[in-house]
């Protein structure tokens, strides 16, 4: 957790290395203007972690809603010509894809 001080939060976090890092380029501008964005963000964090939760249950919806889920049954599946007929390339009876790994 950042403690916080006299710097910005943004100022422990370089823009334009992030920016190099996710492939964005940005001016000048937009990156002072995200730096001012991102220290308001690392703000309202700052602000949740000092939030008091003691005796809160987790949870991971707020709303306690539930999925409504059909059972698992196997069952047949359409075949392989039915699997392989929007295919753009196929080698047989399997999809041609190009090649990921050398």
């Amino acid at each position: 957790m950042w403690e916080g001080g006299a710097m910005s939060r943004a100022e422990h976090i370089d823009v334009g290395k992030t920016a190099d890092l996710a492939r964005l380029r940005l001016t000048p501008e937009e990156a002072a203007a995200y730096g001012g964005q991102l220290d308001r963000i690392l703000g309202y964090i700052s602000q949740l972690e000092r939030a008091d939760t003691e005796g809160v249950e987790a949870t991971a919806h707020p709303l306690g809603l539930t999925d409504a889920l059909r059972e698992d049954v196997a069952r047949e599946g359409r075949g392989v010509e039915a699997a392989l007929r929007n295919a753009p390339k196929r080698s047989g009876d399997q999809f041609l894809v190009p090649k990921v790994v050398e």
